[in-house]
């Protein structure tokens, strides 16, 4: 077994990435744990590169089971993964949604590409590609503002807010709905546990007949010549109220003040699951946002890639340009169109995830609102948002509230060597039948003291001691990984900002190289090579400035996750 661990470098933070492959009966089995996003991509993909090369042959299986989030960059990793044989395995909402998604593009890719065949050109399913996509687009323009549902088979159409995405995650995610069903579960138990202190009470009536064999109730023998052997048969009736209740019980009480702490445990825990459902779908929004400002930006650079190609076909009608000088401005007009189909594919990927995250009708498709911005906010202190985010966080309250309900648990053992005083009784009406009965009542008061219960008392002491421990144990634990989630967060969103105002400046300065290449292969100057180059620069500018803007807004994100902040950022 070889384990490979990665400690990478990304704007300023620290990501950990691990992967492991073990090689079993002839197939190589390539663990994924950590966040397949950024660097993390392309480290999995020189480490999946160099392990196809030395084994060509071999099957692969990539366990995608301990990753906690895939960008779009991951997704077209996994996609290429899928294509050259890797098998995906995943679990999880989100993750197995992913795979899901590659394995039908694939299929779906697998149909296109035995339909161009069979026609036997590229253009012309292209220009059918293009017709379509752009129609599609069209479509969604007309889109109206507010979900709708409509009844049949036909498509709806819904454009969607981050705030109203966020919104339908916390109603219709089923991992929320879960979360919530077990928090009102823990309410239940909690009531169940306070029963046991109240007092109780019940009616009974009963109607019966008797028959005793009195000489088992003497020893085999009449106490008197001519007693009969039996008595009866005779008719018994009886009706009335019982009733019972706990005077004194240690051991009981503790035992609801447990669950009280149990409830508030899994209330809490309830909270975090909504905080995190909130990180996905926003993460995913955001990630949508990043697709579909790359087809925005691709549809720009094939727009400017066809006004060069007219441009440099024109001058070599009027015998000014060469035609090397046109054929390299078709060579670049045809990559922008690839490029373009690339983008679109990937937002449509990225669009069914975020509907599959919304737990909408397949039938129904979803426009994105909102854009990717920058909102230029103060940089917040270290220290003061690690105690911010360790009294916010709801794990951490979750965690507390365990480490209570433990602590009573034990207690509720130690309570059970002292003495417990009861008191029952009943009031009935007895007779032989319902005219001839008479009042009857029974009180009694009860002292239970435990003398000897084989060791159990002091096991359950003990392993109420080993829990406390455990739990102390795991908030350490935790209370270094918020430190370490605010910390990274921090250096995310001050990097990312920073990257905003370069990738800005780049765009502008690769803008001005296109137009003054331009002018010069306009006037003869130079020929189109510095063109094409110009737009490889703005190509490259446009796609680190949307990379950017992606990274500012998960930074921002990531730290209103870290800090506990998602729903009151995010739920609006």
């Amino acid at each position: 077994m070889v384990r490979i661990m990665h400690l990478l470098a990304d704007t300023g933070t620290v990501t950990m990435l691990r992967i492991t492959t073990e090689k079993r009966r002839g197939k190589v089995f390539l663990s994924v744990e950590g966040k397949l996003a950024g660097p993390s991509v392309a480290t999995l993909e020189q480490c999946w590169r160099e392990l196809h090369a030395a084994s060509p042959r071999e099957k692969f299986h990539v366990n995608l089971c301990g990753v906690s989030f895939i960008d779009a960059a991951g997704k077209v990793l996994l996609k290429e993964v899928h294509r050259q044989g890797g098998q995906l395995v995943a679990e999880g909402c989100l993750n197995q949604a992913i795979v899901n998604e590659i394995v039908a593009s694939e299929k779906k890719g697998e149909n296109v590409s035995t339909k161009e065949r069979s026609k036997g050109s590229h253009i012309i399913f292209y220009t059918a590609f293009f017709g379509l996509m752009f129609g599609s687009m069209v479509a969604h323009a007309q889109g109206t503002n507010k979900p709708s549902s409509l009844p049949g088979n036909a498509p709806t159409q819904a454009r969607l807010t981050l705030d109203q995405a966020v919104g339908l995650a916390l109603k219709q995610n089923t991992t929320a709905q879960i979360a919530i069903l077990q928090a009102a579960q823990s309410e239940q138990d909690k009531y169940i546990s306070r029963a046991d202190l109240l007092p109780q009470a019940s009616a009974k009536i009963s109607d019966e007949a008797q028959k005793v064999n009195l000489l088992a109730q003497f020893g085999g023998r009449t106490p008197f010549p001519g007693f009969p052997k039996t008595l009866g048969p005779y008719q018994v009736f009886s009706a009335g109220p019982s009733f019972g209740a706990p005077v004194f019980d240690l051991t009981l009480w503790r035992r609801y003040q447990a669950a009280q702490n149990t409830s508030n445990s899994s209330r809490a825990s309830s909270l975090s699951t909504r905080e995190q459902v909130i990180l996905l779908v926003v993460s995913q929004y955001i990630g949508t946002l990043r697709a579909v400002a790359n087809v925005e930006a691709s549809q720009s650079r094939v727009n400017l890639a066809q006004a060069l190609y007219d441009q440099a076909a024109d001058l070599q009608k009027e015998g000014v340009g060469t035609g090397i000088d046109t054929l390299r401005a078709n060579v670049e007009l045809q990559n922008e169109k690839q490029r373009l189909i690339e983008a679109g594919t990937d937002r449509d990927t990225s669009l069914f995830a975020l509907s599959r995250l919304l737990n909408l009708d397949p039938r129904e498709a979803i426009e994105l609102a909102d854009s990717l911005s920058f909102f230029d906010t103060p940089q917040p202190e270290v220290e003061p948002s690690i105690e911010f985010a360790l009294a916010e966080r709801q794990e951490w309250k979750a965690l507390e509230a365990q480490i209570k309900a433990a602590a009573f648990q034990k207690k509720a053992s130690q309570a059970s060597r002292l003495p417990s005083l009861r008191f029952d009784g009943d009031f009935m009406y007895v007779g032989t039948s319902g005219n001839t009965t008479l009042p009857t009542y029974t009180y009694q008061a009860s002292v239970n003291l435990p003398l000897f219960t084989g060791g159990r008392i002091r096991a359950e002491i003990v392993r109420a001691d080993l829990e406390i421990k455990r739990l102390d144990q795991q908030k350490d634990d935790l209370r270094n990984q918020i430190a370490l989630d605010v910390k990274t967060a921090l250096l995310n969103l001050q990097s990312a900002r920073n990257e905003v105002q370069v990738a800005n400046l780049g765009v502008q300065l690769s803008k001005e190289e296109v137009d003054q290449a331009r002018d010069r292969f306009k006037a003869g100057v130079a020929n189109n090579i510095e063109v094409i180059q110009a737009q490889d620069s703005l190509s490259r500018a446009n796609d680190n400035q949307i990379a950017a803007l992606y990274r500012f807004n998960q930074a921002r994100a990531d730290l209103a996750r870290s800090t506990g902040q998602m729903e009151k950022v995010y739920a609006k």
